[in-house]
């Protein structure tokens, strides 16, 4: 039998919750009052290091410590978490003059911090300490010493870090998104460093993912329907773009096809088959825009236009091979 009681787990986790959602506002009040020229100064220093941002932390801290180097890599902060006690061992050979140390602990009296401290000091290495302790060794050795208010934890009884890893996590996201904005990192950046998974693939463009040359079949208008099965054939996506004076005026389908299929239609050319002044888009369009388009308009396929010419064509089967979705 469980020991678990339904209603007083509910009723705990709602009081975690609220919590940490509590020590958030106070943590937003705070950087509008002491927070904030520590925290300005903290941004001005990660922006101007001309190396790495070195994040390291013990425990859970260090966990934090990891998230927030890898939010700071991925919006355009170049970082990497150092180990604090492998740093002791060797790993103090990871940081140069050029780089700028970001250091969590709860109380500011981690003692696997200290020689990672010494060093930073002694290569002139700007300093930010997050902890919670104003008069802790950890904010006394920072350039930017960013101290936070000391709301406890979600249970007294047993205070394990929560409420202070929850804010040590928001405040390096808010440290990430004011960098991010200062440099006027946009969605391209962001997609640029992302090529992998679906978010990668969201963020591509048309012209990351369509087919050109042989697999981007075009025909004449003039074409037989000898001639325009051969091409949507050789393309290999059901479909042919008709191309006159180099600019697209229509596209033949499989479905077109299928819908005239009469022993007359042997007879007619690719103008008459075909659809006039179809679906395109930009290569330069985001592939969401691709897919809300094939979406709306129920549609597999978007020849790529510039000035009316044909230069691609996506289909939504390499889309979703690429995880779009």
């Amino acid at each position: 039998m469980s020991i678990i009681d339904p209603a007083a787990a509910i009723a705990a986790g709602q009081e975690t919750i609220r919590a940490e959602a509590r020590a958030l506002d106070l943590l937003a009040e705070a950087l509008a009052k002491n927070l904030a020229e520590p925290f300005s100064h903290a941004a001005a220093l990660l922006a101007d290091a001309k190396g790495r941002v070195i994040v390291s932390g013990m425990g859970k801290s260090g966990h934090i410590a990891r998230k927030i180097a890898a939010t700071l890599a991925s919006t355009g902060t170049p970082a990497q978490f150092v180990h604090p006690a492998e740093a002791s061992h060797g790993d103090l050979g990871m940081i140069v003059e050029a780089d700028c140390l970001l250091a969590i602990s709860r109380s500011g009296e981690t003692a696997e911090l200290s020689d990672l401290l010494h060093h930073c000091r002694r290569l002139g290495v700007p300093i930010i300490g997050m902890t919670f302790k104003p008069t802790s060794s950890l904010a006394r050795a920072s350039t930017a010493a960013l101290v936070m208010p000391d709301c406890g934890e979600a249970s007294e009884d047993a205070p394990a870090p929560t409420i202070s890893t929850t804010m040590c996590l928001a405040l390096g996201d808010a440290l990430s998104v004011a960098l991010l904005k200062a440099r006027g990192f946009t969605a391209d950046h962001f997609g640029a460093i992302h090529p992998g998974g679906k978010l990668g693939a969201a963020l591509k463009r048309v012209r990351d993912l369509m087919r050109v040359g042989q697999s981007d079949p075009l025909i004449a208008p003039t074409a037989s329907v000898a001639d325009t099965l051969k091409a949507m054939s050789a393309g290999g996506i059901g479909a042919a773009g008709v191309i006159e004076n180099g600019k697209l005026i229509g596209i033949v389908t499989d479905g077109d096809l299928r819908r005239k299929l009469t022993p007359e239609m042997f007879n007619r050319d690719a103008r008459a088959l075909m659809t006039a002044n179809p679906q395109t888009i930009a290569p330069d369009a985001p592939i969401a825009d691709a897919i809300a388009i094939m979406n709306s308009k129920r549609i597999t396929i978007l020849f790529a236009v510039e000035d009316g010419a044909p230069v691609g064509v996506v289909h939504m089967h390499d889309l979703l091979a690429a995880g779009v979705r």
